[in-house]
């Protein structure tokens, strides 16, 4: 027997008379409302431990009521179960309300009516809680006291203790705070099964749900409550549909995948605090009817693939090589033979485009799959040695891909970026002072920037070696540098520049040879902004830019 008091809030007589023949008789007090306004107010004078509401009402809906609900602090926690014929498209209207628990289709058995309320009852609080304050609700009832293993992820990482729990075939749920997000790994024999969460930001659940594949657009709002670790009843309610074929168990499948992949980055990229590992079985209908038995690693690539951007900062002179297995485990379930192929292809060390042009892929998605091998620590990262880096300026779109075509074709000996904006330019010379910086002489744009960025003399500035590229028929001589840039450059390259021709006169700046490509005239003192061709503060004697200008090809007079 109960003495829970369960408001009903339904406009059909029906209804209302139905739960209460079948509450009244085990127990519950069931106060009865036929419309929103004597619900909200029966609400407030009765105070119920449980509103059961009907979605649609007169000249309201279910859904306008718990924002009242919530709205009031005296009723924001009460836990409300809604009604409804509609089923899917009710499900998504009510998943960012944290005050409701359950759903309950129409027309329902009074065993359902029973269970539901029952059930809703004995977790309500702990699930109002989870949804407003950002916590997780326990996954097994009256155990939270007892874990198999737990502790600190300070002293190792997550990668260690999944590859221990794999290797070791143990079944259970293993969740690592962030925060105030919560991640729980479910695993069966040592493979994910399923990765869900609580108390992530709303900001990244929608960067999830943006960044979803065309063919699981749609399912978004399934995504929005089965990510958020919703009740239980209700992803119940989604295995019903796929038994019901209203689902497609494939597509289901795919979002499931998705989000563990995305979970699992999440998870990778934050700073972990603590974890717990519940040791049994986990009674999960959604994980039960489609289980992933996925190994991290595929998750941690597909992770990537997915929510990677493609013009996401990649670190320059960069090679990968595959590491020696020390402790991590052999698992590559659900990795594709085509991402193997990386592996295979790194007993040597290479760089992302070297990579790229043995497997004929594009370099994007040659960086997103070693960032998931990175992440998973089998691959290692090393620092290529260059000669010395560059930065181009070049506004014009055609000309600043043909470079960066020229510049994968070459050999690499110096190490730099093409970028046609001054946003990208200023976050490059952030990061750290090129030795040559490049800039196209015949763009107005690029001039006023040249001008600004080289305006006041800084030990920094007097560092970077300039060279301009110019128009073939625009004569370097008569230019009018000082007044347009308030320096000469140290360099001058005829259209078309190609990686060849900046290498050049990289290689006469960077020796510190005063050579006719690369000298500045005698009247580009210090204080027009110009480097001395031996980096050295004091300015050294040059012939003029006429002379300097007339030797290699593509340098012009």
């Amino acid at each position: 027997m109960s003495d829970k008091t369960v408001l009903v809030i339904d406009d059909s007589a029906t209804i209302r008379k139905l739960v209460d023949t079948h509450l009244s008789p085990v127990g519950y007090r069931v106060v009865l409302a036929p419309n929103a306004e004597e619900g909200l107010q029966l609400a407030l004078d009765v105070q119920p431990d449980l509103i059961l509401l009907d979605h649609q009402l007169p000249g309201t809906t279910g859904y306008d009521v718990c924002c009242q609900l919530v709205e009031q602090h005296e009723l924001a926690r009460i836990p409300v179960v809604v009604s409804s014929t509609l089923r899917k498209k009710a499900y998504a209207e009510y998943v960012d309300m944290d005050n409701v628990v359950d759903m309950l289709p129409k027309p329902y058995t009074e065993e359902l009516l029973r269970t539901t309320v029952a059930n809703a009852l004995d977790t309500a609080a702990m699930i109002v809680s989870s949804q407003s304050d950002g916590t997780a609700v326990p996954e097994v009832i009256q155990q939270m006291d007892e874990a198999a293993l737990s502790g600190s992820l300070a002293c190792f990482g997550i990668r260690e203790l999944l590859d221990f729990l794999n290797n070791g075939r143990k079944q259970g749920v293993l969740e690592v705070e962030a925060d105030r997000a919560r991640i729980r790994f479910h695993l069966d024999k040592g493979r994910i099964q399923g990765v869900y969460a609580a108390g992530i930001d709303a900001e990244q659940v929608e960067l999830m749900m943006d960044r979803l594949p065309k063919s699981l657009q749609n399912l978004a709002p399934v995504l929005k409550m089965t990510i958020g670790g919703r009740s239980c009843a209700e992803v119940d309610g989604f295995v019903q549909l796929l038994d019901q074929k209203v689902l497609d168990p494939r597509l289901m499948t795919k979002l499931l995948r998705y989000q563990a992949a995305m979970l699992v980055r999440y998870a990778f990229t934050r700073k972990l605090t603590v974890f717990r590992f519940e040791a049994g079985h986990v009674d999960n209908s959604l994980q039960k009817s489609l289980p992933l038995d996925i190994s991290l690693l595929a998750l941690l690539v597909e992770g990537e693939i997915h929510g990677s951007d493609s013009d996401e900062a990649v670190a320059e002179n960069q090679t990968y090589v595959r590491r020696a297995i020390r402790g991590q485990n052999l698992d590559r379930a659900g990795l594709s033979a085509r991402h193997m192929k990386v592996l295979q292809t790194l007993a040597e060390p290479k760089d992302a485009q070297q990579l790229a042009d043995t497997l004929g892929w594009n370099t994007d998605e040659v960086h997103q799959v070693l960032r998931g091998f990175l992440l998973a620590e089998l691959v290692e990262q090393r620092t290529q040695a260059v000669a010395g880096q560059f930065v181009v300026f070049e506004p014009n779109a055609m000309a600043a891909q043909n470079l960066r075509s020229s510049i994968e074709e070459s050999d690499h000996r110096y190490g730099g970026k093409v970028v046609r904006d001054k946003l990208a330019l200023q976050l490059v010379l952030k990061r750290a002072v090129p030795h040559t910086l490049v800039f196209a002489a015949d763009d107005d744009l690029s001039l006023q920037l040249m001008q600004q960025l080289f305006s006041k003399q800084t030990p920094q500035s007097e560092r970077i070696r300039r060279v301009a590229i110019l128009a073939a028929d625009t004569p370097a001589k008569t230019f009018p540098w000082h007044d347009r840039i308030g320096f000469i450059p140290d360099a001058v390259i005829a259209r078309p520049c190609t990686a060849e021709l900046l290498f050049r006169a990289m290689d006469r700046l960077h020796t510190g040879k005063q050579s006719p490509a690369t000298a500045r005239p005698e009247a580009a003192a210090p204080t027009a902004g110009a480097a001395t061709a031996d980096a050295s503060p004091a300015p050294t004697p040059a012939p003029s830019l006429a002379t300097a200008t007339a030797a290699a090809p593509g340098v012009q007079s």
